[in-house]
């Protein structure tokens, strides 16, 4: 056989692969990071959802009630019972939830519990598929900078949108819905747009390390810097929100002055307003606000640090007490007038 025509002869056996066995799509890329996105992004896209808000507005003319479009985000599900993670941002103040599956179908959704502090929500599907996807569960505490993630969503109402970047930094705080601090939250370049909220932060083995939640942005839209709620964070607070609805803190039993007016009147530490009879802040001797002879208020305690972390604001002591469990003792340190003291406090659970 003549050369050239071996050297043909070669190529087409190399092009048809040899045995000729079938072989995924996703290794013929020309680079294994290639394959790696294709593949999480073909395995984990299944267990996206798209979630739809409606609200109810009346008519300004016939004054009948319509339901119109709110919003629309991210979710993914939880669990084969038809449990979906996402923001709490994405459902608030709506009427009607709509969950719809990659497959376009549609499914009436109901809350299932909240936590604004926290920015999640959890919802249930009703009858959902036998068929739905979970995502593998990854360990937030594992993350460093640098690593590549990966960020499927809904940007826009464009469903099953994937971006990739890096882990930016990690340990950032951004603001929740009720002006609560969330902290340890994952600094992303993963382009996160409108709509990407409440969607999956994924690592390169597919597993979810995180919950996209919010951007920074001048524009609103992507500029390189996206958030994501840890998935540890995520972890602890979605059970509580399964059986309870809500997050359960350990709690002293304090009422607390605002912010607003401490900042009015330059207080250093969070004045008690109120003490609840029988609970430990009352059994320790912590004294609330309380009217003089003449009518006029007087301050009683002024929490100022817990366990030697200082308490500025209504945030920082909420934020310290998550840190602890019912029947945990912590040391509170008060102030009331000149004098400081420190007593100790045996948490109980919330009401």
């Amino acid at each position: 056989m003549p050369f050239p025509y071996l050297i043909v002869a070669l190529l087409a056996c190399l092009l048809a692969g040899g045995a000729g066995a079938a072989q995924p799509d996703y290794l013929s890329f020309a680079t294994e990071d290639e394959a790696n996105t294709t593949e999480i992004f073909s395995k984990a896209s299944p267990a996206v959802v798209f979630v739809t808000s409606k609200a109810l507005r009346r008519d300004l003319f016939s004054l009948n009630v319509h339901e119109i479009p709110r919003g629309s985000g991210s979710g993914f599900v939880w669990d084969s019972n038809g449990l979906i993670v996402t923001n709490f941002h994405v459902i608030a103040r709506a009427h009607k939830l709509t969950v719809t599956l990659q497959d376009q179908t549609e499914f009436d959704a109901e809350v299932v519990g909240v936590a604004p502090e926290k920015d999640l929500a959890v919802l249930r599907i009703e009858n959902p598929p036998e068929d739905l996807v979970q995502l593998p569960v990854g360990d937030s505490s594992e993350l460093t900078v640098g690593r590549k993630v990966l960020a499927i969503g809904n940007p826009f109402g464009l469903d099953t949108t994937l971006t990739t970047g890096v882990i930016s930094a990690l340990g950032r705080e951004i603001r929740a819905p009720g002006n609560r601090t969330i902290r340890g939250v994952i600094q992303t370049d993963a382009a996160i747009n409108p709509g990407n909220s409440g969607g999956p932060l994924l690592n390169s083995l597919g597993q979810l390390v995180g919950v996209n939640t919010a951007i920074y942005s001048p524009s609103g839209a992507s500029a390189g810097i996206g958030f994501a709620i840890p998935v540890n964070t995520v972890k602890e607070v979605v059970p509580q929100l399964i059986s309870y609805g809500r997050i359960l803190r350990p709690i002293m039993g304090l009422e607390l002055a605002s912010d607003r007016w401490i900042r009015r009147y330059r207080l250093e530490g969070l004045p008690v307003v109120r003490v609840s009879p029988g609970l430990p802040a009352d059994q320790a001797g912590i004294r609330g606000a309380y009217r003089n002879t003449r009518g006029e208020v007087v301050l009683g305690d002024i929490v100022v640090a817990i366990n030697g972390e200082p308490v500025r604001s209504n945030d920082d002591y909420l934020s310290i007490l998550e840190k602890h469990q019912p029947g945990d003792s912590v040391t509170v340190t008060l102030r009331h007038g000149n004098v400081t003291r420190e007593i100790s406090v045996t948490l109980t659970e919330s009401q």
